[in-house]
């Protein structure tokens, strides 16, 4: 489809995307360029990981004459498209693109993918594993990847045509699904299945706004096949305006300015030839999956009991649901998705319980970058059966945190802030228990991940849980949140270690 030979291709950012691209290219005998803002000695892992490839290397910056003569700028998933040097490839006439809109041009298989502001590696995992059990012993491999940490570009040469693609996509990702900036044609690459799960706000700190967030997003759904299946949530505000049941719609902020966007998307969505299926804890369609009392159903048949699933909390039953919708447009059996929601325990960094000693247990749910996530690992635990320490900061990304606050009121009985927004979360919560003239948690204010767990252990008691579901992302003191929720996990194990002494 695309002969890259002795093309000038520009890569920005050598983390994980970054560097599937270089291996990528340097196979299809591109001449390749990789930039960096961080300079080489904070580069150490990605620079061995380039494992002898032949590359130029520009660390310390992205100087724009890098696109003196450059075919294709490509970027890495946390390299936003408004730094000067993307804008002034723009102007220029460059092209752009990155792994996952790569992916999808050339994968040789049908392709499943999904987004969403929070579930998406839950529910990715989650497809797969369905889609793994249904497929066992046949000639279909399926492959995950994608924004969940694996990508795939660099890995097509071993993909079959019987295959199965999952991928996870971010807004990052998403963003230059434009046909006015994007390499390549778009018409027709959209995946075979295609998923929203939610849109709330996050990465506004990146996306100067959340229709500019929410337009991202939908570039998913922009580029599809007539035979394409769309699968989206019933019960989001937002995407449950891609459906036609406007009875059922809950009221968006005005500030948002979506209506006109999502009227055009439903338009065109419904007027395809395969209307969007919906999942829903709330009501039930003839397509999708939803919760008939304690059963969860897959187009009318159940396929487990809600008692009977492993994972913490209402919104993996929303990720169960949307897994099984997503899995069931895609061949999945009732058997495979049975047998997933009554054996998967859980992603790590995500309500994952690290330690339970002495009536204590200690949970990483590092994942949770966003008020609302964290707010969904709060949600778990029901108030007064446990004492609940929240460890809550990290950076913020722009983002409201008043409900936030008021679900700290319900469930927290202390609560520590960390990192960067640390004294405002913990500020939000006290301005919001006057508000309220309510009592608010007892509250502390540390700098770093291991002043908070060390206060922390000083206040446990038996029947204590101590939750790390920070609210903000990892990236005022870690590279990402699995490196935060991987320190998380050695903190308690040596706190434990020094009671034990």
């Amino acid at each position: 489809m695309f002969n890259f030979q002795n093309r000038n291709v520009l890569i920005l950012g050598l983390a994980r995307q970054g560097l599937a691209l270089c291996r990528y290219f340097v196979a299809e005998g591109a001449n390749v360029t990789v930039s960096d803002a961080a300079p080489a000695e904070k580069l150490g892992a990605e620079l061995a990981a380039l494992n002898g490839l032949t590359v130029n290397l520009a660390l310390g910056g992205h100087p724009e004459s890098l696109l003196d003569g450059c075919d294709l700028l490509c970027l890495s998933g946390g390299v936003p498209a408004q730094l000067p040097i993307v804008q002034e490839a723009i102007r220029r006439g460059i092209r752009l693109s990155n792994d996952s809109l790569l992916t999808l041009q050339l994968a040789p298989c049908p392709v499943v993918a999904i987004t969403g502001s929070s579930g998406k590696t839950t529910t990715t995992t989650l497809v797969g594993e369905m889609l793994r059990r249904t497929f066992a012993g046949t000639d279909c491999t399926v492959h995950v990847g994608g924004n969940i940490g694996t990508p795939l570009l660099d890995r097509l040469a071993g993909v079959g045509e019987d295959d199965l693609i999952v991928l996870e996509l971010s807004s990052f990702q998403l963003e230059i699904f434009d046909p006015t900036i994007a390499y390549g044609s778009l018409e027709g690459i959209g995946p075979d299945v295609a998923a929203v799960l939610n849109i709330t706000p996050n990465h506004l700190d990146r996306h100067p706004s959340m229709r500019a967030y929410a337009d991202a997003k939908l570039n998913l759904l922009r580029h599809l096949k007539p035979s394409s299946q769309v699968v989206v949530s019933g019960d989001d505000p937002v995407t449950q305006r891609l459906g036609t049941d406007t009875g059922r719609w809950e009221k968006l902020p005005a500030e948002w300015a979506l209506d006109d966007l999502l009227a055009d998307e439903r338009s065109r969505l419904t007027a395809a030839p395969n209307p969007p299926h919906f999942f829903s804890r709330q009501q039930t369609s003839g397509e999708g999956a939803w919760l008939e009392g304690d059963s969860l159903v897959y187009a009318g048949q159940p396929f487990c009991n809600r008692q009977d699933v492993r994972l913490r909390g209402e919104h993996n039953i929303s990720n169960l649901l949307a897994a099984a919708a997503i899995s069931g447009a895609a061949g999945a059996t009732l058997t495979a998705m049975g047998e997933v929601a009554t054996s998967f325990t859980g992603v790590p960094h995500r309500l994952e319980e690290v330690s339970r000693a002495g009536g204590v247990t200690w949970i990483n749910d590092s994942i949770a970058t966003a008020p609302e996530r964290a707010i969904a690992g709060l949600r778990v635990f029901a108030p007064g059966e446990q004492t609940l320490i929240l460890l809550a900061g990290g950076k913020d990304k722009n983002l409201p945190w008043e409900a936030f606050a008021d679900e700290a009121l319900r469930r927290v009985n202390f609560l520590i802030g960390f990192g960067q927004a640390g004294p405002m979360i913990v500020q939000k919560v006290r301005e919001w228990a006057a508000f309220r003239r309510v009592s608010g948690p007892e509250s502390a204010i540390v700098t770093r991940l291991d002043e908070a767990v060390q206060l922390a252990s000083q206040i446990v008691r038996p029947g204590t849980v101590v939750l790390l579901s920070p609210g903000g992302t990892s990236y005022d003191a870690y590279r990402n949140f699995e490196e935060r929720g991987e320190h998380f996990r050695r903190l308690v194990a040596q706190m434990q270690m020094e009671v034990m002494r």
